[in-house]
């Protein structure tokens, strides 16, 4: 669980941080669609966001069928799977909280490094990413904590086996009808994560320091 989570909130973090800044300072038309695309696991059932993913990387998926028949990669019911369905369902977290801080920051800042010749790439690394540190942190515990405790998508698109696949949640759901006592105590530990996350981020969010 740690392992793939972390990998999940770093991908996250990686793709989330410029998409980020593409909704927040791009005038092009047709990223409020890209933007309801985005968000659009933070509203849908996990379960469904596995078949999503199954339905196109599974073996006969639209982008699955192209992976098996030309590389033999089969993606469902492996760790990558498990690393997959956690970026779904994480990276939305990430991506708002990084956009509105992209969009709250100065932008005089920026168009005076621009006046001055700098690219927008230098731009963006030497002065959007500095500025919005705190929330890309934010966004990345987010992230992490949500690929942590990430059940339906991972289920249903990568099963549950010990030692492959099978993350905490899951082992939690297993354990319930088996050994009550240890599913407590693993759900205490999930418990205590989200709480732990949400109040390191408590005054940021809550307070607005």
């Amino acid at each position: 669980s740690l392992q793939t989570s972390v990998i999940a909130a770093l991908i996250s973090c990686l793709f989330g941080v410029p998409l980020a800044w593409l909704l927040a300072r791009s005038r092009t038309r047709g990223l409020s669609a890209l933007r309801v695309v985005c968000i659009t696991p933070m509203v849908l059932p996990p379960v469904v966001g596995g078949i999503a993913l199954l339905t196109a990387f599974g073996r006969q998926g639209l982008v699955g069928r192209f992976l098996y028949d030309w590389w033999d990669i089969s993606l469902p019911f492996t760790r990558t799977a498990v690393v997959m369905a956690q970026v779904f369902v994480a990276m939305p977290f990430l991506v708002l909280a990084v956009e509105a801080s992209f969009r709250q920051s100065d932008k005089g800042l920026e168009e005076a490094a621009r006046t001055m010749g700098a690219s927008p790439s230098r731009v963006f690394f030497t002065i959007a990413l500095p500025a919005a540190r705190p929330a890309i942190l934010a966004g990345l515990a987010l992230a992490w904590a949500r690929s942590l405790g990430e059940f339906g998508a991972s289920i249903t698109f990568a099963g549950s086996f010990p030692g492959r696949t099978q993350t905490l949640p899951m082992a939690v759901y297993e354990l319930v009808s088996v050994d009550y006592r240890l599913s407590l105590v693993l759900s205490l530990v999930l418990i205590f994560i989200s709480v732990g996350v949400l109040a390191a981020m408590r005054d940021r969010w809550m307070v607005g320091r």
